[in-house]
């Protein structure tokens, strides 16, 4: 079965409210989304969801209204500028209203909007929360990803980095009001287009900063996302945008063919020659059913060791598919002066590079790692149970076309050799016969 896969298109760059009224728009609840911001125990404000006509088009607009000044924010770090171009709103307004009546021992949190709060400060107000678990774990990895890269910008520590508008009200609620309806929506795999980005200049709170700000670029940089910087004078991208985008990325390539099943539009504040949309869509990748090859894309390590223990290998070997590595493997080499070495090669996913680096740098005699991105094409598989006379075996079965493989396996196989003293060929062909039958 496909993953439930969402697909973010930023051709009018990306912000928080932007994000989370496309998701709003493709279907997430309101009640859920409300009970989760409520149980957040933070005052100071109420939300309207309406909609809005953005270019002749009608979109979902999500809207954190201050109640100290009576105005809403334009999920902008750097802008002070909230006029809403004269638009009208006729959707419901859901106005938030702190209940001190709840069954909660957590006090509530006052926020002004330019209080200054740290990355701690702000994840005992999600902890204390009653958003799910997966809900918090997105909010606060979107909130680490903002401390890294205002760290970055200021030259500080994560410890000493301070929020500014980034941590008040507004921009708490659009992280973890997008983090609530990612996971009410149930989605499994995230889709990023390139990030379209203006030009020029803007001014914050810091002074007269490039667009793209310094937030913005360094998450950018630190997490490979690509950006496409336009003619439009303005910012596009917002650091809660890039941060969201970093935090939930799974893959930055559509499938080469693709069924829409539902698209949610999420209005922008900023009036520009553009749409100011973003457009979120909930698709399925119909190239895996039509062979049951599934195309992604894995990160290749390489070293070459020379001088290393057989022991050392086989312990590197087994830490690193401990922590996440595909695969690793062993190819018998020859180096200079004809020396017998061994080249240690490991397929991994992006996010684990740098600890599996860390891991062969440690424990093996390597000074260099080569590295580079590659594509691959597997087979669509899944884990099956199958009862034997001598217990419960797992067996991997696998598609293609119109033919079906069972691959018991090896744990399931050395386990009850070992028990019954059996020989591994006769058990293994035993539970891929029942498994065959099945």
């Amino acid at each position: 079965m496909n993953k439930k896969t969402l697909y973010l298109e930023c051709y009018s760059g990306i912000s928080g409210d932007m994000t989370v009224a496309a998701l709003l728009d493709l279907g997430a609840s309101q009640d859920v989304l409300m009970a989760g911001l409520n149980s957040l125990h933070v005052e100071g404000y109420k939300i309207k969801i309406g909609r809005r006509i953005k270019s002749s088009i009608d979109a979902c607009d999500f809207d954190v209204i201050l109640d100290q000044n009576g105005h809403s924010h334009m999920d902008d770090e750097h802008s002070h500028d909230h006029n809403h171009n004269g638009e009208h709103d006729h959707g419901h307004e859901y106005t938030h209203i702190q209940n001190h009546d709840h069954d909660h021992n957590h006090t509530p949190i006052q926020l002004g909007q330019h209080d200054h709060r740290n990355l701690y400060d702000i994840n005992t107000i999600i902890d204390n929360s009653d958003i799910s678990k997966k809900a918090k774990e997105i909010a606060k990895k979107t909130f680490h990803i903002v401390a890294v890269a205002e760290a970055k910008a200021h030259g500080k520590s994560i410890e000493e980095v301070h929020f500014h508008e980034v941590g008040a009200i507004d921009s708490i609620v659009d992280i973890v009001a997008a983090a609530i309806c990612l996971d009410n929506l149930g989605i499994e795999e995230v889709i990023v287009s390139e990030l379209y980005e203006g030009t020029g200049h803007i001014k914050c709170q810091h002074g007269i900063l490039p667009v793209p700000v310094p937030a913005v670029a360094n998450i950018a940089a630190e997490h490979h996302i690509p950006l496409h910087i336009t003619s439009v004078k303005g910012e596009l991208v917002t650091p809660t945008g890039a941060a969201i985008v970093a935090a939930i990325r799974t893959k930055d390539s559509l499938p080469k063919d693709f069924r829409i099943h539902r698209i949610g539009l999420g209005a922008g504040k900023r009036e520009y020659e553009q749409a100011s949309i973003l457009r979120a869509m909930l698709i399925e990748d119909i190239t895996v059913n039509s062979g049951n090859t599934i195309n992604d894309k894995v990160w290749v390590l390489e070293a070459n060791i020379d001088d290393c223990s057989g022991e050392a290998l086989s312990f590197t070997m087994d830490l690193l598919l401990e922590k996440g590595a595909k695969d690793v493997y062993y190819t018998p080499i020859y180096m200079k002066k004809n020396r017998p070495a061994y080249m240690l090669g490991v397929i991994c996913d992006e996010e684990k590079l740098s600890l599996l680096e860390e891991i062969i740098f440690t424990h093996t005699t390597t000074i260099g790692i080569r590295k580079h991105e590659d594509t691959r094409t597997t087979l669509g598989r899944e884990v099956r149970k199958v009862a034997t006379p001598y217990g419960d075996a797992l067996v991997k079965v696998c598609t293609y076309n119109q033919n079906t493989f069972y691959y018991p396996e090896y744990e399931s196989v050395k386990k009850i050799c070992l028990e019954y003293n059996k020989d591994y060929n006769s058990i293994y062909q035993l539970i891929q016969k029942i498994a065959l039958e099945l």
